[in-house]
């Protein structure tokens, strides 16, 4: 038994796993949910309403039945990439069209970019406007949404296609180490990324204003004080745009540094849940979760790309996933695309891991905010948000274990009003 073909093996027993996996656990949480849609738990029977609880369900199994067909595509798809010929077939097609270069490798993952997010359209648009818009959440027009989709593409242009190119550059020119200089070279990107975005990349698709409440801003200017904190400013989204979700978050870091509010939640929760919501997220910068992800990050970036090199000189690795490297010509940009696909498939079983770890740093920062703020109130906070962004307050508690960022409501509400 061959390298390539035990490859081939263990990518489809991974593939073959993950699915159902996948499907069992969402099978059982719309059993859960629906099982309990027609009682509001205990704990919540005199703040939560039926018709809100129900509306909460309803939109979960919706959510579910879509998220399952997202992923037969997503495995009808990959397994059309790699086993069943596809990326060997739009390779061959490119080569013949433009012979082995520098800029062959450049159009190939272009196009196989280009068709991945045209196959993903229909159900991304189903998601907007017919699954979102059923239960009044989405806000975005047909117009929003081209004129997002331009920008996006017209950024990724900007941005995206030199990354590329210094990435094949170093893959050619860079020798045997070439991943550790690409490794280095998007990890300065990254966080120079995060250093632009709030005053290049977000005001691109969102309008942000200076909080104008008074009020608000004089009580979460002192919590920031008395926490030791700082940033340059307080910031509206007009996320109302878009959706009816809402959120507020902490974005970039040293002199971009700022704290950015949805306008939708600006309506939804008052002065003393907006202190406790915000003490909420300075717990995550007080304990470090952020920076403490940003260097998981690169430490599993840096894994990656070791592999990544020793990976692309293997070729049981390119036959494995259905395509015959090039002899004499680059295999690069193959390289990094079946390094993309294949990967995922494998990581999906270390995600209860990560799930863990973030469910219990927002134990800590609920911890910090009863500390520093009101606990009622971001008790109070976090049951407006439950319901208005119609989270189901029933969800399967494995289902919760394996993918859940945030512990379940029931959980996290009993710890803050113990």
């Amino acid at each position: 038994m061959t390298t390539s073909y035990l490859f081939t093996l263990c990518f489809a027993i991974a593939l073959l796993a993950g699915f159902l996996a996948r499907a069992y656990l969402t099978l059982r949480q719309a059993k859960h949910v629906a099982l309990h849609r027609g009682e509001v738990p205990k704990a919540f029977a005199n703040k939560v309403s039926q018709a809100n609880h129900e509306k909460a369900a309803d939109y979960t199994l919706a959510k579910s039945r879509l998220g399952f067909w997202e992923d037969v595509l997503g495995c009808i798809v990959l397994l059309g990439w790699t086993l069943l010929g596809g990326l060997a077939l739009l390779n061959a097609s490119v080569l013949d069209w433009m012979g082995s270069n520098f800029w062959q490798q450049i159009t190939l993952l272009l196009l196989f970019t280009v068709v991945g997010s045209a196959i993903d359209l229909p159900l991304s648009l189903y998601q907007t406007f017919v699954l979102e818009e059923r239960f009044g959440f989405n806000k975005t027009t047909w117009k929003t949404w081209a004129v997002d989709l331009v920008k996006g593409v017209l950024l990724g242009a900007v941005i995206g296609l030199p990354l590329i190119a210094l990435v094949l550059y170093l893959m050619g020119a860079a020798g045997q180490n070439w991943w550790l200089w690409a490794w280095g070279a998007l990890t300065l990107f990254s966080l120079f990324m995060m250093w632009i975005a709030p005053t290049v990349i977000m005001p691109l698709f969102n309008k942000f204003t200076p909080l104008e409440d008074e009020a608000l801003k004089a009580r979460v200017t002192a919590l920031m004080q008395r926490c030791g904190f700082n940033a340059s400013g307080f910031f509206v989204m007009d996320g109302s745009k878009r959706s009816a979700h809402s959120n507020a978050f902490f974005v970039g870091f040293g002199s971009t540094k700022r704290v950015v509010f949805y306008d939708t939640l600006l309506k939804q929760i008052n002065h003393d849940e907006m202190e406790a919501v915000l003490a909420h997220e300075l717990g995550h910068a007080h304990h470090k979760h952020i920076i403490k992800r940003m260097v998981v990050q690169f430490v599993v970036s840096f894994a990656g790309f070791a592999l990544l090199g020793w990976l692309a000189t293997q070729t049981w690795f390119y036959t494995g996933l259905g395509v015959q490297p090039s002899l004499t010509g680059s295999n690069d940009a193959l390289a990094l695309l079946l390094f993309m696909i294949a990967v995922p498939v494998f990581m999906f079983f270390v995600t209860p891991v990560f799930s863990y770890f973030s469910r219990k740093d927002e134990f800590e920062a609920d911890a910090y905010a009863v500390k520093h703020s009101n606990g009622a109130a971001l008790a109070s906070a976090l049951l407006t948000l439950y319901e208005d962004n119609a989270s189901t307050l029933t969800p399967d508690p494995l289902y919760m274990s394996f993918y859940a960022s945030h512990p379940p409501a029931t959980e996290r509400l009993a710890r803050l009003t113990a």
